[in-house]
């Protein structure tokens, strides 16, 4: 005996953001410029934001269903002033993905208080004002989808990154509060933790380590997925179709939940 309002029969997982308004923040790039690309293709209205206007309209070029709203996430007026903006391209927000990010290496001994400010302020205070401007138009609606691209260092340890790794493991403890705090009103509260992704941001990590160490470019690569058991990199196609899931009727029970893309690291 089913007591749910709803049950799908059948193989159908429900996996539609057709009509639906997406907003992701660090979309000019990377994974966000890929889940931007796999929304759109899907059916949902997207507004990319991030800082730099060049790449966000390369991206939006891509599909005439991707609009751009440059934002500086670590500014909460200016976050609040672009999902203005974003409303007034694509109406209320419905599923909101908070991608923007960056990581700095410095050894915990010689890491500053602003060097920890930094990467408290875009990794987490981003996610918070992100979330924060989303979430009237989802509880006006009684249903959305928070989603926080977060990382593996958000659930465990890795040296020389300790302000990246607290800051993102604030990300995973945010989500699981705010998952309880929202639990009966229709929104959904997840975070994806991807181990190291191919993108433009590692390879700049990459070529780092080269030059500190002398390693070649692909014995530093193997350092860095070294702990992965499939012995590879995460690719964005991998993060796209899992933030595309999560907005699934099939996902509706996946609340405060991390789910690690890590080739079985986590």
């Amino acid at each position: 005996m089913a007591f749910g309002r709803s049950r799908r029969r059948g193989g159908d997982p429900g996996v539609s953001v057709d009509g639906k308004h997406v907003v992701i923040t660090g979309g000019g790039s990377g994974v966000g410029a890929e889940m931007a690309e796999v929304m759109a293709h899907a059916g949902a209205k997207v507004t990319i934001m991030g800082r730099r206007e060049a790449p966000l309209k390369q991206v939006a070029k891509q599909h005439k269903f991707i609009g751009w709203v440059t934002c500086d996430v670590t500014d909460g007026e200016g976050v609040k002033d672009a999902f203005r903006q974003a409303r007034g391209l694509n109406g209320p927000v419905d599923v909101v993905i908070a991608n923007a990010g960056a990581a700095e290496s410095v050894p915990f001994a010689k890491m500053t208080a602003d060097d920890l400010t930094a990467m408290l302020s875009v990794n987490l205070m981003g996610v918070v004002n992100t979330w924060q401007a989303a979430l009237p138009d989802m509880k006006s609606n009684d249903w959305g989808r928070m989603i926080a691209v977060a990382s593996t260092a958000g659930l465990k340890g890795y040296p020389y990154v300790s302000g990246y790794v607290a800051a993102k493991h604030g990300v995973v403890g945010l989500t699981r509060a705010l998952a309880l705090e929202l639990g009966a009103s229709g929104i959904t509260v997840n975070a994806i933790c991807p181990g190291f992704i191919e993108t433009p941001l590692l390879e700049r990590s990459i070529q780092n380590i080269v030059d500190k160490t002398g390693m070649s470019p692909e014995q530093a690569a193997k350092s860095l997925y070294k702990n992965n058991p499939q012995k590879r990199f995460i690719q964005t196609d991998e993060v796209a179709g899992t933030a595309l899931w999560l907005c699934s009727d099939a996902a509706r029970s996946v609340n405060g939940h991390t789910l690690t893309l890590s080739g079985g690291e986590i």
